[in-house]
């Protein structure tokens, strides 16, 4: 049985074995850059707030325990998140917009690929236009795959405020793609 993320993250503290915590920048460095990209709007804070979120893990400071009812990815999106909000707190500023290129793994065909990785990039920029709680539930459920009880942990909102925030993230979101030319299904 493989070890889990949890398990590799421990492994490090406790063996100080590198190569654990490498494992765990490159399976979440791209998809966490984005979900503060989210937060912050310019991708160059956001890949500093990633690099500072894995300092955090690097030096031990914030303690994981593992849980039943939350894993490692949803206690390492709210560490990212509390760093996002600090860095928001301090840099009191105007946001500077950029466009960001979704890429996407595992397609099969270059046709897929440039197909998916455009719907993506689409799906993205109209995020990008709702409101912040919309914009992060959505993230965290389409992107991430997180469960609503484990978003709820992240957003530090109750699984009613989660779902009802998806179904009015999911309703906005409908309205940006359909004003931009599209009618996919949600």
């Amino acid at each position: 049985m493989p070890e889990t993320d949890g398990q590799l993250y421990r492994r490090y503290l406790t063996e100080a074995d590198e190569e654990a915590l490498k494992s765990l920048y490159i399976k979440y460095k791209e998809n966490l850059t984005l979900f503060l990209y989210g937060m912050v709007q310019n991708m160059d804070d956001a890949e500093e707030l990633m690099m500072d979120t894995f300092a955090i893990l690097a030096s031990g400071t914030a303690r994981y325990r593992s849980r039943e009812d939350a894993g490692f990815k949803t206690w390492l999106y709210a560490v990212a998140k509390n760093q996002a909000r600090m860095f928001l707190r301090r840099n009191r500023r105007g946001v500077e917009l950029h466009e960001v290129q979704v890429e996407t793994a595992g397609a099969e065909e270059p046709e897929k690929e440039l197909l998916l990785t455009e719907r993506n990039a689409q799906l993205y920029k109209a995020l990008k236009g709702l409101d912040k709680d919309y914009r992060q539930v959505l993230f965290l459920l389409y992107f991430e795959e997180l469960k609503p009880e484990e978003i709820s942990r992240i957003m530090k909102k109750s699984i009613k405020q989660v779902y009802n925030l998806t179904a009015r993230g999911k309703t906005a979101l409908k309205a940006t793609l359909e004003r931009m030319g599209y009618t996919w299904e949600l």
